[in-house]
């Protein structure tokens, strides 16, 4: 198992089992729902963006750490498994 697969395990993990110190629960169950998440992946996104833009070499790997996380929360939040983005990642490479 990779390490994106065991992130996306421990965020099922805490979808399934929400406590209240989980910032992935209060993300998961906030009362915007799916909105909230996808908030939080843009801002990531836009602090991505911006990274790169200036040549911050830490600053893009530590912000595109953040996205794959939030991006894995709103996978989970849509029962959406990570073997159905890979399926499709295999599609597109043949």
């Amino acid at each position: 198992m990779g390490m994106l697969e065991e992130l996306f395990e421990v965020i099922e993990e805490r979808k399934r089992y929400p406590s209240k110190g989980s910032y992935t629960a209060r993300l998961i169950y906030h009362e915007k729902g799916i909105n909230r998440i996808l908030e939080k992946l843009g801002e990531e996104m836009t602090e991505l963006i911006l990274a790169a833009k200036d040549g911050k070499r830490e600053d893009v790997i530590y912000e595109t750490a953040d996205v794959l996380y939030h991006l894995l929360v709103m996978l989970s939040a849509l029962e959406i498994k990570l073997e159905e983005v890979y399926d499709e990642l295999r599609k597109r490479r043949r």
